[in-house]
């Protein structure tokens, strides 16, 4: 213990100074492995399923995008050589306005039909952190993700209220990092009445009669499924060639779309995180080597007093990561309540800014022992170099 009070005593500052750009680096560090985990995410979700829409524009958003998908298109996708499976969806914007539609981040229902398997690989079901999942049967009742769940103020039992009509929340799902996290999930048949609700032209047609549309036909999109040894993308051509009238999205072509339209600012963050890496490190490295260069004197002094190189070296590397380690540890603290204190303000509206993985913080710790152990290496050796005299003298 007194050795540590000691370390603390003298070298304060220097584990301040540390601990800030440590904190620096891990905080950019969180906001790149945020992006990472919602890309790796949303990745994972498109590369799981075929997704297909009714060609135009409609109510729908996302990955379902588009204009009505009838029960005869569907039954059609059903008989394409290679699907092993066709779940009717409604997708819809929560609040269709200008300003959110058709966003990454926007609220959205989603509507399944139950009496048919998911069939996303991926995700044949969503993970749930509380209550339970949709069944079977379900009428008026929604499994909402987890940043929705933290902007509305929602947890299993709770009321919510669309289009006029009260829902019982029965489950709240694990939070994900992507899409699903501001999804509220209800039964295909609510989610139609939903459509209908929101939707002024479609209300006009079904009133008119001008087209024979029935509840069967109220679908904005499809997850398609494909057999064991096809390839998804040779089957989401086939349906595109053999079934009119429908958007079919290219899993590939739909990950590659979602990489791109996140590729500025994934760029900008990991330039951003290397300039931290870049201007932390020399401040690290900067500051422990000060740290030893102002114990000269007492280098000197105990060289005249019969103390080998070898014995100084090790004195010096031995404080030099007791300190380095002090200060990142210190920094990693130091973001990681700074961001959770961000993260759990910024959960008002749903957001989440930082993801503090195991990996960012072993390798920031890891990085700053390495760095303080090679600025320190040198810094003794040129301390080393001179005779106890002249450091006795630099020292004074």
């Amino acid at each position: 213990m007194n050795g540590v009070g000691r370390i603390l005593r003298e070298y304060g500052f220097t584990i301040a100074g540390i601990a800030i750009g440590v904190a620096g680096i891990v905080a950019l560090g969180a906001m790149g492995e945020r992006i990472v985990r919602f890309i790796e995410g949303g990745d994972r979700f498109v590369l799981g399923q075929i997704s297909v829409a009714g060609r135009g524009m409609g109510m729908g958003a996302g990955f379902t995008a588009g204009g009505m998908l009838p029960a005869s298109a569907l039954r059609a996708i059903a008989a394409v050589p290679g699907v092993a499976g066709v779940q009717a969806q409604v997708m819809l914007p929560l609040n269709p306005s200008t300003s959110q539609f058709m966003t990454l981040t926007q609220e959205l229902v989603l509507g399944l039909d139950l009496s048919v398997p998911t069939p996303n690989r991926h995700y044949p079901t969503l993970p749930v952190h509380e209550g339970r999942v949709l069944r079977r049967g379900d009428r008026r009742v929604a499994v909402v993700g987890a940043s929705f769940a933290a902007s509305h103020g929602l947890r299993v039992g709770s009321a919510l209220v669309l289009e006029d009509e009260p829902y019982e929340v029965v489950g709240v799902l694990e939070r994900t990092l992507t899409a699903p996290d501001r999804f509220v999930i209800v039964p295909i048949e609510d989610a139609r009445r939903q459509w209908i609700a929101k939707d002024r032209l479609l209300r006009t047609v079904i009133a008119s009669g001008a087209a024979a549309v029935n509840a069967a036909d109220l679908n904005t999109g499809a997850a398609v499924g494909w057999g064991d040894g096809e390839d998804p993308d040779v089957v989401a051509r086939r349906i595109a060639e053999r079934v009119k009238d429908v958007n079919v999205q290219i899993p590939s072509d739909l990950s590659r779309l979602l990489r791109s339209s996140t590729a500025f600012f994934s760029a900008l963050l990991g330039g951003l995180g290397v300039l931290a890496f870049v201007i932390g490190g020399l401040s690290l490295a900067n500051t422990v080597a000060a740290a030893v260069f102002e114990r000269i004197r007492d280098f000197g002094v105990k060289r005249a007093l019969g103390a080998t190189d070898w014995q100084l070296g090790r004195e010096v590397l031995g404080e030099a990561l007791a300190v380095t380690l002090s200060g990142g540890a210190v920094g990693v603290a130091l973001a990681v309540m700074l961001g959770t204190g961000v993260d759990r303000w910024a959960a008002r509206s749903g957001q989440q800014l930082f993801l503090f993985s195991g990996r960012l913080l072993g390798g920031s710790l890891v990085f700053s022992l390495l760095l303080g152990a090679a600025a320190a290496t040198y810094a003794t050796l040129r301390v080393v170099r001179l005779s106890p005299a002249e450091a006795i003298r630099r020292g004074a």
